[in-house]
């Protein structure tokens, strides 16, 4: 969150978070249908929105890394829309939104970052979208893989080698594909020298080739 702003104003939104909450591995930030309070920012940790369909199966809606904001859907409706749950024990620092809302009037430039962050996650939604409409399976993967690359790499990761803390039905859920075609694309992409799989690492090999596989997408985002 604090992108941009003076030490006086990192130590005035500091006084806004309540406090940090560990959310261990398959715990719960928030379920669907509660009542929308606050934001929280990934402090550590791999998490996952969701909801349930009608027949009971779980819809992945995203994944969520350290550094990222969690609770935006919520904002509009004051009601969460998904579950979020933890891949891996995390912790999240919660922000109360109205505090937020209230210091924001006096720090005119965290709201212009806030309005950015919620315009990446409209992008990012945009480009789900066409994902899901428009790919084949490999491009669906390459382009999830490149994102998750970009993600650490803003970070200060790794781009070239992580680890995937989601299991690949949980990948085949968010990218509208069955876990034998997750699987069969993953084997293509290796058997293709473009990544080596190890249980769940992932080392790109080659970034370039990676991106060919995408087509004409340019929903990296």
């Amino acid at each position: 969150m604090p992108v941009g702003l003076n030490s006086h104003e990192i130590q005035k939104l500091g006084d806004v978070v309540s406090h940090k909450r560990k959310i261990p591995r398959g715990g719960y930030l928030h379920h669907t249908g509660t009542k929308f309070q606050s934001l929280f920012a990934i402090r550590s940790g791999f998490l996952k929105t969701c909801v349930l369909e009608q027949d009971g199966r779980q819809q992945v809606t995203g994944f969520h890394m350290t550094g990222e904001l969690l609770g935006l859907d919520a904002i509009s409706s004051e009601i969460h829309t998904c579950d979020a749950v933890a891949l891996e024990d995390s912790e999240v620092c919660e922000i109360p939104f109205a505090k937020l809302e209230e210091i924001s009037l006096t720090i005119p430039s965290l709201m212009h970052h806030f309005h950015k962050i919620m315009s990446r996650e409209i992008v990012r939604d945009h480009g789900v979208m066409l994902l899901l409409g428009s790919m084949k399976a490999e491009e669906r993967l390459a382009t999830f893989l490149l994102n998750l690359s970009r993600r650490f790499s803003i970070r200060g990761y790794s781009e070239y080698s992580f680890n995937l803390r989601m299991t690949r039905e949980e990948i085949g859920s968010y990218l509208g594909l069955k876990l034998e075609t997750v699987s069969r694309a993953f084997s293509k992409l290796q058997d293709e020298n473009i990544i080596t799989v190890d249980n769940k690492h992932i080392q790109i090999n080659d970034m370039n080739r990676l991106k060919l596989k995408m087509g004409n997408s340019s929903c990296v985002t």
